[in-house]
């Protein structure tokens, strides 16, 4: 897809919009879609679509590691990106009641759902928490859109942390709650609302913990390495402080980006791409996936 225009969305945040090339129509898509970009370097990323011109895709993107810094000081208007998708690993369900929680650039996905909420005249409240409140995209239209249904939380205005009440005080048993966000704003809203019967929706931005991990090691075939995995690291963490330019993308398993064939011994499923309950598959999710035993071998 070509870029048409690099408009800046907040401190440190720049918006990529995007239209095919090629004259096709623009794909469609629905809240909580993302976009996979190739950028000129190689790295592939997975960004939020964020726009509202159904003649374009839109990503916001803030600069944070290798690839959004590539995308800031590189990628330019005129630029042509490969692209897959757009793909919904996030859906928005359109619950009666909806409580949508953002976190800093976590607020990409969160938009397009406090959008289709008030479309579609639903009873819903937003609770948005940010840096500054120059930080913040979106800001403007959401207070806009939002009026007495949004809670801003802004750092530099507070002196403590978000507490349970002022994140999750709207919801009810009833409510659904969607939350996009950094980590500790992430446990707090799953620790308490995990008793509660009603849908809780969420993605990270950044990996997920390994749970109940195991240490093994990984031996890379082509490389002729054999590396040592923690029990609180991933294999793809390891693999890449040895092969850098190892492909990956989503780091939660379900992009597919790091799968690699297995030559020996058996694997630990976790992530979701490929579907995870195929038992025997000779393949492995590196964000993911772990040995079943003391150790296995990928084709790498």
């Amino acid at each position: 897809m070509r870029v048409v225009d690099t408009p800046g969305l907040a401190d440190d945040v720049v918006g990529l919009v995007l239209e095919p090339a090629d004259g096709t129509p623009t794909p469609s898509w629905s809240p909580g879609a993302h976009l996979d970009l190739t950028l000129p370097s190689g790295l592939r990323r997975q960004y939020s679509l964020c726009g509202t011109d159904p003649r374009s895709l839109m990503v916001a993107v803030r600069r944070l590691g290798a690839a959004s810094t590539e995308i800031h000081e590189r990628v330019r208007e005129g630029d042509v990106l490969h692209t897959q998708g757009p793909r919904t690993a996030f859906p928005f369900c359109g619950e009666p009641r909806v409580l949508l929680v953002a976190g800093g650039i976590g607020i990409t996905p969160i938009v397009t759902m406090a959008r289709e909420c008030a479309t579609r005249g639903l009873d819903w409240h937003l609770v948005y928490a940010g840096r500054t409140r120059a930080s913040m995209p979106f800001l403007d239209e959401l207070v806009a859109l939002a009026g007495s249904r949004l809670t801003l939380l802004v750092d530099e205005e507070r002196e403590r942390y978000p507490s349970v009440g002022e994140v999750l005080g709207w919801a009810d048993a009833d409510t659904a709650v969607y939350c996009c966000g950094p980590t500790p704003l992430l446990d707090l809203v799953r620790t308490a609302r995990g008793p509660v019967r009603a849908p809780l929706h969420y993605e990270r931005f950044a990996p997920p913990p390994v749970i109940s991990g195991r240490e093994f090691d990984v031996t890379l075939a082509r490389a002729g390495l054999t590396l040592k995995v923690p029990a609180d690291r991933s294999a793809l963490d390891v693999v890449l402080d040895a092969v850098p330019d190892t492909p990956y993308s989503c780091r939660q398993g379900f992009c597919g980006t790091c799968r690699v064939q297995v030559c020996e011994r058996a694997v630990e499923r976790r992530g979701r791409a490929g579907g995870p309950g195929r038992p025997g598959a000779r393949e492995m999710l590196l964000c993911t996936d772990r040995a079943e035993g003391v150790g296995l071998t990928v084709d790498l």
